[in-house]
């Protein structure tokens, strides 16, 4: 979100939380969300895509609750009115071509026959896999393993090409423009997550009955669209349903944090930004001690960027009465890696624990030929691996995710040989365990962000010859 966009959130949150109540609150957050869908999508070069794409995920969000929900719970009153509401706010904004400027997306959408095509074909793919959902349990697989192939064609660069090469054909547009950030999807990683959380708790019984406008904004919500947090579907319509009644209290709390995010990222990250580690600085950078400096600026930069973020959504949420989980817990300050991953991106670490980790590891202990360090090594790198895939199907991610997995196996090695051989009662080694252990894991923590922050393997072994003055 830049800051217009910011500016508008705010407004509109403070409008929504003073003046409604009840249903009203969730189907304004209802109409906002979606229509924040098409504006804060990012330009696409490909004609109408930014119009195409959000609808798209209106779409999935409209299939999933379909075939998640109870039969004939489309019925209700309260979800005849969520459906015209989602329908009526996708043809206003496809109507807007007829002004002399683009108001809500950045190009002109489509003409009005192409979105009543693309409504039909909808609504007869959700009537068609109604039985199926139905009846066979492997549909609710079905459609999540669909969100995670979604997820892989967009994180990864050669399929993403790919993918784009494919739309300029069938659009009869030139392909050697193509490019692998075509087609930018506002939000699928959140989103995506959302929906096969929601998927996965179906499965196992564990996903309370939710109403469309309630599941659309829980999907959708627009102060958590862009970067997170992850919240769970139960938790977040308890929020919406409880009623709220704003306080001046409840307003100032709000907007301290929004006033904290903004600071943090668009004074302290956009700054750091500047001097922050990337490609050209790898390649440019001879100094030992200025690439210390680029890599200490780039891992400042991406906790203040991200966490700043955060604090935004938090505060706008506040102000229509949810309270979205905390995402960051001063990482940076833990004695341990396991520390540091239970406070940096809270919300996504509890995601993968819940609908990975614990699963894998359940499996894993089938294998009781095994012995127990291989059973954890595997499976802090295949957690730890997917949580870098899950940020870009790129060798570099591949290897962010390996370092960390074979760090986090490490301080488990380490944690049980220094519980032994560590008395409790002696205060200075403890001090200075804790002490050496926050120095150390800082910069461990931050030799990773090399992967991250760069573009190729090359270049990251560049930085560390660098860092450690060899070559």
């Amino acid at each position: 979100m830049g800051l217009t966009q910011i500016a508008a959130s705010i407004l509109t949150s403070i409008l929504v939380g003073a003046l409604t109540r009840g249903a009203q609150r969730t189907y304004s957050l209802l109409v906002l969300s979606l229509l924040a869908l098409y504006w804060f999508q990012p330009v696409v070069p490909l004609r109408s895509f930014d119009f195409w794409i959000p609808t798209l995920t209106i779409a999935l969000l409209l299939w999933i609750w379909f075939v998640a929900s109870q039969p004939g719970a489309w019925k209700t009153k309260q979800n005849i009115t969520g459906l015209l509401i989602i329908i009526g706010v996708v043809v206003a904004v496809d109507l807007t071509r007829y002004l002399p400027e683009p108001a809500v997306t950045s190009s002109m959408p489509p003409r009005f026959i192409l979105l009543a095509a693309f409504l039909l074909m909808a609504a007869g793919a959700i009537v068609i896999s109604l039985p199926f959902s139905r009846r066979f349990a492997w549909m609710l697989s079905l459609v999540t393993i669909l969100l995670i192939s979604i997820l892989i064609v967009l994180k990864s660069p050669a399929l993403s090409l790919q993918a784009s090469i494919f739309f300029r054909t069938l659009m009869d547009r030139p392909t050697e423009t193509a490019s692998a950030l075509d087609l930018r999807w506002l939000g699928i990683s959140y989103i995506a997550f959302r929906l096969i959380h929601v998927l996965r708790d179906k499965q196992t019984g564990r996903l309370p009955e939710l109403s469309l406008p309630e599941f659309a904004v829980y999907v959708a919500f627009f102060p958590a669209l862009s970067a997170g947090p992850i919240d769970r579907a139960e938790r977040f319509v308890k929020d919406l349903q409880q009623e709220f009644v704003p306080t001046t209290e409840e307003f100032l709390v709000a907007g301290q944090r929004i006033a904290l995010g903004l600071f943090k990222k668009f004074v302290v990250a956009d700054t750091l930004a500047l001097v922050a580690l990337n490609d050209a600085l790898a390649v440019q950078g001879n100094s030992t001690g200025w690439m210390w400096f680029h890599l200490y600026a780039y891992a400042f930069q991406i906790y203040f960027d991200f966490s700043g973020y955060t604090d935004i959504a938090i505060g706008l949420a506040r102000l229509v009465g949810v309270k979205l989980p905390e995402n960051f817990l001063a990482p940076y300050a833990k004695p341990n890696l396991t520390q540091f991953w239970n406070t940096w991106h809270m919300t996504l670490t509890q995601w993968i624990r819940a609908y990975f980790f614990n699963p894998f590891n359940r499996w894993i202990r089938g294998y009781k030929f095994l012995p127990a360090w291989i059973m954890l090594l595997i499976g802090q790198l295949a957690t730890m691996l997917l949580i870098g895939l899950w940020h870009g199907i790129t060798w570099n991610f591949v290897l962010w995710g390996a370092w960390h997995g074979l760090g986090l196996f490490l301080q488990n090695r380490w944690s049980d040989f220094a519980k032994m051989k560590i008395s409790p009662g002696n205060p200075r080694a403890q001090n200075a365990l804790k002490i050496g252990g926050v120095l150390l894991t800082f910069h461990f923590v931050a030799l990773g962000w090399v992967f991250f922050a760069l573009g190729k393997p090359d270049l990251s072994l560049r930085v560390f010859l660098k860092l450690f003055g060899v070559g």
